[in-house]
């Protein structure tokens, strides 16, 4: 048997204890668990198993503690529950990811989810492990390539840059992260798959993902009829599955669809905890929970990998406002705007350039470039200023010479932000260029 072999089967006896703590349900009330026996020995986040008699045996998470009781918030519903079922407590469970992930979906536990065996690896990671140091982590790093031409020119994807990807439902948001995944160039790429509806990830995995895609892909999956403990689990045990080959020294790209989904997930199992809604229905610590999972993503150490990541957002009626976007679009260095009105007239990716920002810019451009891009946004925007002016033929030619530049190439600029590229971003630039050069003449 070979050393590889022998190291997960190491691990998989790691968890085979000789015993456990065993404590007794003394209550169940609004879906949490009230037992009896385990505060001694439980912490905060520990796993624990009831063993009931009118069910099969429930997981369930520690939520809180209290002197001569422990609340547990159960992974399914808390039917056939009865006063005096066993618990057994499990302890801490972290997730032990290992390279022959890659290719490969599983559950937030780190259990496949494509019917084909699955080994952990040797070393177990918490799930909330903190961000690399501040003063440490390397400054972003080179321009990435991404097989789409709006991000090789006009929003610019940098190594360890984060983007929030702000979008409503079937605007193409899946289709676009799907381009991403494709077609960034990165070593792993990690796909968080957060409360996604059921029927939808074998679509997304082989039809959005595709084989090419998956190759170099984990993806980590939680749907949406499952428990918001598992929802929320998902995207840190999607972020710890990337930390794990960042150390390695690869450049990971890291996709959560989405961060709203995480946000409600943590919402729920909050007040369950007894602590108040007071943002809109989202408890205070939602805005801590949201930059402590953005923070982990970025620049590594000297010597480490990074992590470039793309967290997308559901925001409804493009309400850029709401407490989500509000959040995470503080902490980000980016965000990608997406419009259901461009979608409707059929341009895909329905990215709105002008409220959209990359913060790599002007860095991560030439002068002669950023010269393009301040020049192609101040036509978008002219035509913006003037769309309805034109579409009522109140507009007349010559009455400003910035409008009738932007009349003459709209349509080119606005078919370049829907292309993709297979020439790298000196083929996007020039095709911008001979574009912008129409406007010139």
């Amino acid at each position: 048997m070979s050393v590889a072999a022998f190291t997960h089967l190491r691990a998989q006896m790691r968890d085979l204890g000789p015993a456990h703590p065993v404590g007794r349900v003394i209550g169940v009330r609004r879906g949490v668990i009230e037992v009896t026996g385990l505060e001694q020995t439980a912490a905060l986040g520990d796993r624990a198993r009831l063993h009931c008699r009118g069910r099969e045996a429930l997981t369930a998470e520690v939520l809180s503690l209290a002197r001569g009781s422990v609340a547990l918030l159960p992974d399914d519903a808390a039917d056939g529950v009865a006063i005096g079922d066993e618990v057994e407590l499990l302890g801490p469970c972290g997730i032990a990811p290992d390279d022959s992930w890659v290719g490969r979906v599983v559950d937030p536990f780190g259990r496949a989810l494509d019917g084909r065996p699955l080994a952990r690896g040797p070393v177990e990671h918490p799930l909330r492990a903190p961000p690399p140091e501040a003063a440490r982590r390397k400054r972003l790093g080179t321009r990435l390539e991404t097989g789409l031409a709006v991000f090789n020119t006009l929003l610019p994807l940098v190594r360890g840059q984060r983007i929030g990807l702000f979008a409503g439902s079937g605007v193409g948001k899946s289709s676009l992260l799907g381009s991403l995944a494709r077609g960034i160039s990165a070593d792993i790429v990690v796909i968080a798959l957060i409360g996604e509806r059921g029927r939808e990830l074998r679509d997304f995995v082989e039809q959005v993902l595709g084989p090419e895609g998956r190759a170099r892909a984990v993806i980590v999956a939680a749907t949406s009829d499952q428990s918001p403990l598992i929802r929320r689990r998902c995207a840190w045990a999607a972020m710890t599955v990337a930390e794990h080959f960042r150390d390695q020294g690869h450049h990971v790209l890291f996709l959560a669809d989405s961060v709203t989904r995480f946000a409600e997930a943590h919402r729920e199992v909050a007040l369950a905890g007894d602590e108040p809604a007071s943002l809109r229905g989202f408890p205070p610590s939602t805005a801590h929970q949201i930059m402590a999972l953005g923070e982990r993503a970025g620049p590594g150490l000297e010597g480490a990998g990074d992590i470039t990541a793309v967290f997308s957002v559901l925001v409804a009626g493009s309400d850029m406002d709401e407490p989500v976007a509000d959040i995470l679009r503080g902490v980000l260095d980016g965000h990608v705007v997406m419009e259901r009105e461009i979608a409707e007239r059929g341009r895909f990716p329905a990215i709105n350039l002008l409220r959209s920002v990359s913060r790599s810019l002007p860095g991560a451009a030439s002068a002669e470039e950023n010269r393009l891009i301040s020049r192609a946004r101040a036509l978008l925007g002219a035509y913006d200023r003037a769309e309805m002016m034109i579409q009522a033929g109140l507009y007349a030619a010559g009455s400003d010479p910035l409008v009738d530049a932007a009349l003459q190439v709209w349509p080119q600029l606005d078919g370049f932000i829907a292309q993709a590229e297979a020439e790298g971003i000196a083929g996007s630039f020039a095709r911008l260029a001979a574009i912008l050069a129409q406007a010139e003449g």
